[in-house]
């Protein structure tokens, strides 16, 4: 397993475990501590997800060392203000059982952010979040936010695989020293990922998958990835990435693949903001 080193110090695994679309408790319990066991030490979660409580279950179960451990949680956008955010992080910290957080990130750029920030800059610098970031800033959000707050953000999680690659925006992020995070690193199964044939012939010449070649080629430029899985099997197939480099033909190929989009989720769809700010009321 690699490492990055965040803007703040701080060392954070180039590939954990996310738990979104597991809100099951018993499932997400044992997804979780199968992760651990198989050797994840990234645990990506959320408030929103609704499965801190079996996070926090697993993490105490599993027998592995706090310190080893890098714990993410999020602040959802009904609670994206100076305030709500304080209380939200201590609603979140009860249910994972923890003292302090490895990783916190606002949700979604969504509501009083800026004032729920300002909450989060007070508690990294008490020492209770080791890294403070932000999700789904697209570059004009996050060059905005990076010239107006206190605290630069750590990580930005966005989505970034194989069909929508966002360059642009990992390079504005470099120039902002914002470590670029992975959600749906695999697109959600869209587009054939895990039979495409450019991701397969790759595989080949490795005697990898093309799953596995997608988490590669992230993690060559620079992304965390956080794959998500219930099945012990693939959790062992997804983190087994760090014995193989992909050639930079290889990584030419693969960025052919890009059509400039997402087919998840449109954030400049107002419908969907509405949608995001009643979701969780």
């Amino acid at each position: 397993m690699d490492f990055t080193v965040l803007n703040n110090g701080i060392k954070m695994p180039m590939e954990g475990f996310g738990v979104f679309q597991v809100p099951d408790p018993a499932q997400c319990e044992q997804a979780v501590l199968d992760a651990i066991s198989t050797g994840y030490r990234l645990i990506d979660t959320a408030a929103a997800y609704a499965n801190e409580e079996a996070v926090g279950a697993a993490i105490k179960k599993s027998g592995a060392r706090r310190e080893d451990l890098f714990i993410t949680t999020k602040l959802w956008v009904s609670d994206a203000s100076y305030d709500k955010a304080k209380l939200a992080f201590e609603t979140s910290m009860k249910k994972l059982g923890l003292e302090y957080l490895d990783l916190y990130l606002i949700h979604q750029p969504m509501g009083d952010y800026y004032g729920a920030w300002r909450a989060m800059e007070e508690l990294y610098k008490e020492g209770r979040i080791r890294a403070i970031g932000v999700c789904n800033f697209y570059p004009h959000v996050l060059a905005d936010f990076c010239e107006t707050v206190e605290v630069m953000p750590a990580v930005n999680q966005v989505e970034l695989h194989p069909f929508f690659q966002q360059e642009n925006a990992l390079k504005l992020m470099k120039e902002y020293e914002v470590t670029p995070e992975a959600w749906g690193p695999f697109a959600e199964g869209k587009h054939g990922i895990f039979k495409d044939p450019v991701l397969t012939e790759i595989g080949e010449k490795y005697g990898k998958s093309a799953a596995q070649v997608v988490l590669r080629w992230n993690v060559q430029r620079g992304v965390v990835v956080i794959p998500k899985s219930v099945h012990r099997e693939r959790m062992e197939q997804n983190i087994d990435i760090w014995n193989f480099t992909l050639s930079d033909e290889d990584m030419a190929a693969i960025s052919k693949m890009d059509i400039g989009h997402s087919e998840i989720v449109n954030h400049f769809d107002p419908n969907f903001v509405r949608a995001l700010h009643g979701r969780f009321k």
